[in-house]
């Protein structure tokens, strides 16, 4: 028997870790799968580091038996992946692709053979190039056929799969694919980055409609990556910059999701961009289905400015140039002082707690979840065959920590997903940046667990952690 923990976290708590189905899938090309705005945008020069692609990534769709061997070895209590709408709607829409769906039976079946609870999520990001063809997400037809491609994988899997999570990070897929051009598909039209947030949320809430209509009983929520907001400083024009940040990172998708309305101070901030004439009558209630939980995304703290001759915005890219932040192009994000992983972002696990917190405070119960947490680093096997990642230990124990002391607080969460399981291809970084707590060679596809994965194991076991590391 482990030794208990001194810092005990609830019985039931999940323990889990996830993924993205382009970030780790490959098998680009194989059973019908059709080319995603990812596919396209990795082949556009200058958008990823190193030309890198996830034609291949790691090799999940011919190895997800070994991998979900690795997961049992952990102890994982769930598993949070991503379905690529592309590989069961090659185009979009119409007649699901059966072979699509068939490797997600496989991959749910053998996790709920291994003890594991899947929990799909609908969309992260990939969404089908013949979709962005005619318009993307800032065309409101995308949102129907949201909710369309959710209803079939819905059937498909609803006999076995209980969790759901829709859209992951609408922020992300809205405003670094549509306002920066960071992501794909690569544009920087802000007026259309607003109208494709808008539509991402309209579709989880047809997804959720869709999806209700069928298992009444299941827990439907959706992932938004949420941030800690502080001012540089208490001048007017940095308390300024951190409303208008929370407004357009936070409160944008909070508050249309779990309150039914958008804020009126946002609102203003976008008047000139003619946001109101995408909202139509019934959308916001159609957004503001009734959700089981809501998944928290959380890797660091903001601290912003509106002092405009200040250097400095927040880097989700190596090709960094344009700014995401519609309505508010103007913010620039400060130094905090603090120590950072090596994606450069600043490690702050009191963020957390603020996040967890005020939620807790301000909006309507829910279960919370945090969906992904996690450090990138640049990382190697060492002389012994392994990784001793103690910069991702110590972040992960923080976060654990801030999330416990939230727990004692009162706040509903009730479970934990790390960010990542496996080393994988991250985006615009491409290979350059590592999430796992399983170390992949992506020349021989091995897998190695990291010492964090050994420790993050002893967590599972123990039900917490030690009173210090």
């Amino acid at each position: 028997m482990p030794p208990a923990a001194a810092v005990a976290f609830p019985t039931g708590f999940r323990w889990g870790a996830s993924t993205a189905a382009y970030q780790i899938e490959g098998a680009a090309r194989e059973d019908g799968r059709g080319p995603s705005v990812w596919d396209t945008f990795c082949r556009t020069p200058g958008k990823v580091l190193g030309g890198d692609t996830g034609d291949v990534a790691v090799d999940h769709y011919h190895r997800f038996r070994d991998d979900v061997a690795l997961m049992s070895g952990l102890g994982l209590g769930a598993y949070r992946f991503s379905i690529s709408w592309s590989r069961v709607q090659p185009d979009g829409a119409g007649r699901p692709n059966q072979a699509g769906l068939d490797f997600y039976r496989r991959l749910v079946d053998a996790l709920l053979e291994a003890g594991i609870e899947p929990w799909p999520t609908l969309y992260h990001w990939d969404l089908p190039q013949a979709l962005e063809d005619a318009g993307g997400w800032p065309e409101r037809d995308t949102a129907y056929r949201f909710a369309d491609y959710a209803g079939h994988v819905h059937a498909a899997l609803g006999d076995r799969v209980r969790q759901w999570m829709t859209i992951n990070e609408p922020w992300c897929a809205a405003f670094l694919g549509y306002a920066s051009g960071e992501h794909a598909p690569g544009r920087r039209e802000p007026a259309a980055a607003l109208r494709a947030g808008h539509h991402l949320m309209l579709g989880h809430g047809t997804a959720v409609q869709a999806m209700r209509a069928r298992h009444p009983d299941h827990r439907i929520g959706a992932a938004v990556n949420l941030y800690a907001v502080s001012p540089a400083s208490g001048a007017d024009r940095d308390l300024d910059a951190a409303r208008r940040v929370d407004g357009m990172q936070n409160r944008f998708f909070l508050d249309p999701l779990l309150r039914g309305k958008y804020p009126a101070d946002v609102l203003t901030d976008l008047e000139e961009l003619g946001f109101d004439g995408c909202v139509l009558d019934g959308d916001l209630a159609a957004i503001n289905q009734r959700v089981d939980q809501l998944g928290v995304n959380y890797y660091s703290r903001f601290t912003v400015t509106g002092d405009t001759a200040v250097t400095g915005q927040a880097v989700s890219s190596p090709f960094s140039t344009h700014s995401p932040w519609v309505g508010s192009e103007f913010v620039r994000f400060v130094d905090g002082g603090r120590p950072v992983t090596g994606m450069g972002w600043e490690i702050d696990e009191s963020g957390l707690y603020e996040v967890l917190t005020r939620l807790h405070r301000d909006y309507p119960p829910v279960d919370l979840y945090i969906t992904e947490n996690g450090a990138g680093y640049d990382e190697t096997l060492n002389g012994e065959g392994t990784v001793h990642d103690d910069g991702r230990i110590a972040y992960i124990d923080a976060h654990l920590r801030a999330s416990h002391a939230a727990i004692a607080e009162g706040v509903p969460l009730r479970g934990y997903f790390t960010w990542s399981l496996l080393d994988n291809f991250e985006w615009s970084w491409g290979y350059s940046k590592r999430f796992g707590l399983v170390h992949v060679d992506y020349a021989t596809q091995r897998r190695v667990p990291k010492d964090s994965a050994r420790w993050y194991a002893g967590v599972i076991r123990a039900g917490g952690l030690p009173d210090h590391r």
